[in-house]
């Protein structure tokens, strides 16, 4: 089970890793998305913290995937699921400015960003909470 907690945490974290870079290197490139956009006004100010926050996050997820404690995976998991959870919510608001299937297919991926930290978080129950991995 702490191999599948370690690849799980690891995707995540590379996930982070590729959307903070890709953000902070390339704002206006991300913002392009018609997921992103949805016909705002671009604010580049906004764009690079949210890249900022991308990779604050991919640090606590790369620290529990290579210590692999339960009382920093918890933490981890729990701050990405809050962020995805959030992250659902406040785009089931903005869904008129896409096709029915690509509102379905954006729902769907941020559904399942929101779902893979709580089956890592039910995987992590068996974790020592003082022991580190070997």
């Amino acid at each position: 089970m702490r191999t599948w907690l370690r690849a799980g945490l690891a995707a995540l974290t590379l996930i982070q890793l590729g959307l903070g870079g890709w953000i902070l290197s390339a704002p206006r490139s991300f913002f392009a998305l018609p997921w992103v956009n949805m016909h705002m006004a671009y604010n580049e100010h906004l764009m690079l913290d949210y890249g900022a926050m991308n990779l604050a996050l991919a640090v606590i997820l790369g620290a529990a995937t290579i210590v692999t404690e339960r009382r920093l995976v918890v933490p981890a998991l729990l701050a990405y699921l809050v962020f995805s959870a959030a992250h659902v919510v406040i785009h089931t608001r903005y869904l008129g400015h896409l096709p029915p299937g690509q509102s379905a297919a954006l729902l769907s991926l941020l559904s399942l960003g929101a779902v893979i930290p709580l089956v890592l978080l039910y995987a992590s129950r068996r974790l020592a909470a003082n022991r580190p991995a070997r």
